[in-house]
């Protein structure tokens, strides 16, 4: 497949190439509801330099160097094959037809055949309660996943007013981002409808402090599920009041739940959301990140026990200077200190696997970093690992499993926290910091708490409304030796 004329070191034939991906790759999203990545980072949207350092980022974190040609070759195939709605992964498509050793257009016909004639969900109304951080970014996601009104559909947050020009300064705060840069789009206000338009989506802002009093049916909502990021209800009494709110059919925290509510990590126990389900939550950063690595090693070596040592940036609890602070030396400042303090993510892994229930323990350090943690896994295991072997299975895990879409691998001497801003993962495994001594492992895995978590987030509300859609080529069993 590979074009001896068009040599790969060569960016300017490289930009070449993107250039003719991207009508392809718009027009799949916008006529079929295709939605197109390389190793889960999506392409929608990207310009051609952004096309061509996307196939170098996939490399530089440890995936096998993709070749633009090879990319534009498959997608070409896929767009003549006219799939229905699904989400294809074009780098494993390239990787699997290399190893088939079928002809393309057989091949992509094989492989894609699930998708072939599949349909957009329904259209499912979502309400942010809550225009924080992980709001905000749930808002950006939702918003770039819009297409022929089907699926998931932003229609409104909801906020307490706090000032005048508070509609123009929420917009502000979609717009532009410290951590994550700036929108990729178009985001006015209209101040008469107090609407917010973002690349087109006209998001309604409700002024509220009380969940149980809004009438979303007078903004044409209806049957909505009610996201609520602001953490200040927990269980479900609490939670509940969103429901006496009219419009309203189900709730997802963005957070840990209390009581007997369902904590969900999509990849681990999503099967277990029930369409009866009125509240659920989608757990934590840290529990989404680490469940699915600890999920994967104790089906292949069985963990005895382990500890949990999260390096955990700052958050918007904390004080930039010291100050009075309920927590426990959360007081002191955020960015001037490490700070030890308590995380109930170790625990709280048994809420979705349940064969580690009093396995695990676990600690926390706030470090000086706006964005991008990292989880230190120390396990005892039931088998012996050995190092390369356990990478290796842990590489082929996060390409082929179940888990692909929660576990990312990287084997690069360079990569530190701000090359992880971004991923869609709920956690990456960094290879080369494995340690492996018989029975006992040590392993580090980075995520992004914001939005590694937020995309997890949004995993859950389309299994939830039921349009999480297809991902293909289609997830194999993957085994230690196989």
């Amino acid at each position: 497949m590979n074009a001896p004329a068009a040599p790969h070191d060569d960016w300017t034939a490289r930009e070449e190439l993107a250039e003719r991906m991207i009508p392809l790759i718009g027009a799949l999203k916008r006529e079929r509801d295709v939605v197109t990545s390389l190793h889960g980072h999506r392409l929608l949207g990207l310009s051609a330099t952004g096309i061509v350092e996307m196939h170098d980022r996939v490399a530089q974190l440890g995936h096998r160097q993709l070749a633009v040609d090879d990319t534009l070759t498959v997608l070409d195939a896929v767009h003549e094959l006219a799939p229905g709605a699904s989400s294809l992964d074009l780098a494993r498509l390239v990787e699997g037809h290399a190893e088939s050793g079928l002809p393309l257009d057989v091949y992509v016909a094989e492989v894609l055949a699930p998708a072939v004639g599949a349909v957009a969900a329904a259209p499912t109304d979502v309400v942010l309660y809550g225009f924080g951080r992980i709001g905000r970014l749930l808002a950006r996601i939702l918003i770039a996943h819009t297409g022929g009104g089907s699926g998931l559909r932003l229609r409104a947050i909801v906020v307490r007013r706090g000032a005048e020009n508070d509609l123009v300064k929420r917009a502000s705060l979609l717009l532009r981002d410290s951590v994550h840069g700036r929108f990729a789009g178009s985001v006015t206000v209209d101040e008469d409808a107090e609407q917010i338009i973002a690349n087109g989506t006209r998001i309604q802002v409700v002024y509220s402090d009380d969940p149980a009093t809004i009438d979303y049916t007078a903004y044409g909502i209806h049957d909505a599920i009610v996201v609520d990021n602001t953490g200040r209800w927990r269980d479900e009494a609490g939670l509940s009041r969103h429901l006496e709110s009219k419009g309203v059919a189900r709730v997802l925290l963005t957070a840990p739940g209390k009581g007997a509510l369902k904590n969900i990590v999509h990849g681990i126990n999503d099967d277990t959301i029930d369409p009866d389900d009125r509240i659920i939550t989608a757990a934590s950063c840290t529990t989404n990140a680490i469940t699915p690595v600890l999920k994967a090693i104790d089906e292949a070596y069985g963990i005895v026990r382990g500890h949990v040592e999260t390096v955990h940036s700052f958050t918007n609890d904390q004080n930039l200077i010291d100050n009075f602070h309920s927590g426990d030396r959360r007081g002191r400042s955020a960015v001037l200190n490490m700070v030890i303090t308590e995380t109930g993510a170790a625990k709280a892994v048994a809420r979705a696997l349940p064969e580690l229930e009093g396995k695990l323990t676990g600690s926390a350090i706030r470090v000086p970093t706006p964005d991008v943690s990292l989880a230190v896994l120390h396990l005892s295991l039931k088998r012996p690992a050995v190092r390369d072997e356990l990478n290796d299975y842990l590489r082929r895990v996060s390409l082929h499993s179940k888990l692909r879409q929660q576990i990312d691998y990287v084997e690069s001497p360079e990569v530190v926290s701000t090359d992880f801003v971004g991923s869609h993962r709920a956690g990456i495994v960094d290879g080369l910091a494995t340690i492996a001594t018989d029975t006992d492992v040590v392993l580090y895995v980075w995520y992004d708490n914001e939005y590694g978590y937020s995309c997890q987030v949004i995993r859950v509300l389309e299994v939830m409304a039921g349009s999480h859609p297809i991902v293909l080529p289609q997830r194999r069993e993957v085994t230690l030796h196989g």
